[in-house]
This record gives structure tokens, sequence and C-alpha cells, in this order.
């Protein structure tokens, strides 16, 4: 099969052995695959991001002396089953996939592995039990962003909303565009969106986004308070600190960005009582001044990965309609078109999404 092979830190189009399905497994014709920021961090930081992991326990692993074919948000077709399988989906079926093998001995993730490729190869092998069948009509690739919307909605998830929130999604990079589509498809809102990039606010407006921020020009949470805040609350006040007096609806910011010192700038400019989600994945270390967090009663949660069942929402919210991911979609390529798609996802500012297609 053909496939876009990771090796000595360079992009490489190579014809690779096809993987074979073991027992519970199930070999895979890849449809759609979308381009991850991760997979960028990985190529660009690859002993630095493993060395993480393995500092915090999170088992994602791979030898990177060795080839690796990424890929973990994707849309397939199955072409056959391993031995011992259930078959309860048969040949033909398009599905979409958790990107995880998991047995007794070991966690496998799909596309950070030397053993499992991903979705920039023509095929791949997925484990049974994390399949779900691919609704009605809906395309492999919009299928395909079961994944990363699937992200965001975890992350909103663990801010357990009930409702009453103005939420400011701070970044409108792929993660916090589809951050926003959650958000829109619950009926959560204003949403207030902030970007430094002018192509980045423009999608933010098309994902929903209620109020659209320069950062440059003004704070998001200027912006905040225009829409969720009683006339004359006092953002800095003694009053606010205290919570006395009329009071705003509950602050929930996003931070989808991912670089030192932006947990800190939210602590330190959002409202009291805010409700802080971490979704950016900072690869520096990084510095908080935890006085601030306590005099405001900051509330701050990390957020990472997803259940089966909120994927497997995700994927029938899409084929409903009930959520737009389509707009998050900037550029389609071929395999031939990897390297390239990289780097111009090196300059934020031009493209959100770039899906992978196969013919």
């Amino acid at each position: 099969m053909k496939a876009v092979v990771m090796r000595e830190k360079q992009l490489r189009i190579e014809q690779l052995a096809p993987p074979r399905p073991g027992a519970g497994e199930v070999l895979v014709k890849t449809l759609a695959c979308g381009i991850c920021g991760s997979d960028l961090h990985m190529f660009h930081h690859c002993e630095k991001v493993l060395a993480n992991f393995k500092r915090s326990n999170i088992p994602i692993a791979f030898d990177d002396r060795q080839d690796v074919v990424f890929g973990h948000e994707f849309c397939g077709e199955i072409l056959d089953h391993g031995p011992g399988s259930d078959k309860r989906f048969k040949v033909g079926t398009r599905v979409c996939s958790l990107p995880f093998v998991i047995d007794a001995q070991a966690f496998h993730h799909i596309g950070y592995s030397n053993r499992y490729p991903g979705g920039y190869g023509e095929q791949m092998v997925l484990a049974e039990p994390m399949l779900l069948a691919v609704p009605g009509d809906l395309p492999a690739d919009l299928a395909a962003l079961t994944e990363p919307l699937t992200v965001a909605a975890h992350a909103v998830n663990r801010a357990r909303l009930d409702g009453s929130e103005v939420p400011v999604v701070i970044g409108c990079g792929p993660i916090g565009l589809a951050l926003i589509a959650i958000l829109k498809s619950r009926g959560i809102g204003p949403v207030v969106a902030a970007d430094f990039s002018p192509a980045r606010r423009a999608l933010a407006e098309r994902m929903g986004a209620d109020v659209v921020v320069d950062p440059a020009q003004q704070s998001p949470y200027t912006s905040w308070l225009q829409v969720a805040a009683p006339a004359g609350y006092d953002i800095n006040g003694p009053m606010a600190l205290l919570g006395l007096g009329l009071q705003p609806k509950p602050c929930v910011v996003f931070e989808c960005v991912g670089v030192p010192g932006l947990i800190q700038q939210v602590i330190q400019h959002a409202p009291p009582r805010s409700r802080l989600i971490v979704v950016g994945v900072c690869m520096e270390s990084d510095r908080i001044e935890p006085l601030i967090a306590i005099g405001k009663e900051m509330n701050v949660h990390f957020s990472f990965g997803y259940t089966h069942e909120e994927f497997a929402e995700t994927l029938h919210a899409l084929a409903d309609g009930k959520l737009d991911g389509a707009p998050m979609i900037t550029a389609r390529v071929t395999l031939e078109g990897v390297n390239d798609a990289f780097a111009t996802l090196a300059q934020p500012d031009q493209h959100a999404k770039i899906m992978i297609t196969y013919p």
C-alpha cells in the first residue's frame, strides 16, 4: 500500500506491505483522514513529546527510529476481518473508530505506533470493539471530523455547563472551532471567540460564534462583559470579587492555544469565579500565580481525550445535522500533498483542517 511515512524527521511517500488484521481486528481502506495539530507537534518535536508522555504515564509510545504512519482522524471502509472476529460489521461498511487498540498486554494509539499505521496510509487495521458504523450518507471527510469534534465535546462535558453560561473560546484553530460548533449545537451562548488571525475569526463566525474579537484591538473579557454582565458591573471591583450585588452570567473560558503564559493570562483577566478549561496542549513548562487564582476562586480543569459514548454521540450528531463541522475543512489533499500541507499548517492563519482524501 502507499503511505506517507515519518522517517528521520522527514515525511516520505513509500510503498509498504499491507497490514494484516489479527484476532478481533478488521482491515479497512482509508477514505479520508484529517491532519491534526498533534501530528505537527509530533513531527517537529517527537522526542520531547514522547518523553513527556512517558513522564506523565500517558501510554502513547513508539520507536521514532522506525517508520511511523500518522493519522488518527479517519473514516474507512471494511475490506476484511481478522481471525476470531465477530463480523458484526460486514465488508463494505463505512466505519469510524476510536484510534486505540487495547489488550491485556499493551495499548496502541493508531497513527502513533510502529505496529498500527494510521490514516496517512491507504489501509489500516482497527480494533473491532472500537468501530462505529457511519450513519446514512454522511460524507467520509465529514465523518473523519468525529475525532477532533469529540475532543471538543469532551472538553464541554468537563465544563459541566447548565446553559446559563457565556463561554469564551480563546484561539480559533481546529479545536477552538470545534468547541464553537459543539457549544452552538447544544444551545449554549452567546459564544465569544478570540483570535489574532482574521481568517480564523472569519471561520469562527461561520461556525456560529456570536461575538468575534481581535485580542489586539479589544480584550475578549470586555466583549464578555457586554453580553454577560449587568450595567455597572466592574470586573475588577470588590463587589465582583466578593460576589455581592447584581451578578453576571457565569464565565467559562476554553483555552485552545497551548502556549506558555496563556493560563496565567486567563487567571489574571477573567472575572472572579470563572471556570477555565485547558484544551490547548502546551509543550513547554509554564508558570501561574496561585494567589490570583485563589483570590478569584477560579476553577481550572484540564481536558484530554474522550469516551466511547462521546465519540458515538458526536458521529451521530454529524449525521443528524445537529452538528455542522463542514466549515472546518479548508483544504483537501492527496497523499502527494501531505508534505506541502504540513508546511502550510505551520502558518496557522491560512487553514484550519486539511483533509487527506483518497480516490
